[in-house]
């Protein structure tokens, strides 16, 4: 684990002590996502309400500059300036590395279609079969761990080689047994594992930019 890596967990830890319950499964979800990073896999994340919420904010983590501004490479430069050489600086200064997610939770169409013609239930597992691949990671979101389109989907990623992690209140429900990985927050309340939920990924989307982003000069 790298020395920033390490400490933005460290910090993590030190701010919210409670959290030390979690540490392993915290960690093993890090190495999980760093793992499907180094192979060019992708992010799904899926939850409701609230979790719905943390879903987009985990993906809006990934996808730009999270506390570091992140540099495309040189090769993707060169082929931005072969295509566009007038605008080039200008679309090279303003794009950021990225780390691929994508939030079941925002695809409107799909989801209240499948919500209202086949199954309410199977709306996060249908865009995993359509989306997923071998390698990729799905994090499902619930905090009684329960919620049955969230499991539904975790099914069908285990079944095509997708790893899964999931976050719960402490109890893990049905998330426990099924993902490679439970985060499970030390509450039964739902607003408070909520509370404990966002500077868990806060963190892992940290340290995982650290990662891939940290050493760019």
């Amino acid at each position: 684990m790298k020395r920033a890596v390490r400490e933005i967990f460290e910090e993590l830890f030190s701010r919210i002590p409670e959290l030390e319950v979690c540490k392993e499964d915290i960690e093993n979800a890090f190495s999980l996502i760093k793992q499907c990073y180094e192979n060019g896999g992708k992010v799904m994340t899926c939850g409701n309400g609230g979790s719905a919420a943390d879903s987009e904010h985990i993906v809006g983590e990934l996808m730009k500059g999270f506390v570091l501004k992140r540099k495309i490479c040189d090769r993707d430069k060169e082929i931005i300036r072969a295509a566009f050489p007038e605008e080039a600086d200008y679309l090279c200064e303003n794009l950021q590395g990225v780390l691929p997610a994508i939030s079941l939770v925002s695809q409107t169409s799909i989801s209240t279609a499948f919500i209202n013609d086949v199954a309410a239930d199977m709306v996060y597992a249908q865009q995993v079969y359509g989306y997923a691949r071998k390698g990729d990671i799905l994090i499902g979101i619930s905090t009684s761990g329960n919620a049955a389109n969230v499991a539904n989907a975790v099914k069908v990623a285990k079944a095509f080689g997708v790893r899964t992690i999931g976050m719960t209140g402490k109890e893990g429900g049905l998330l426990k047994d099924l993902c490679d990985v439970t985060i499970k927050v030390p509450s039964d309340i739902t607003f408070k594992i909520q509370e404990y939920h966002l500077p868990v990924y806060h963190a892992i989307c940290a340290a995982v930019e650290a990662e891939f982003f940290g050493e760019q000069s």
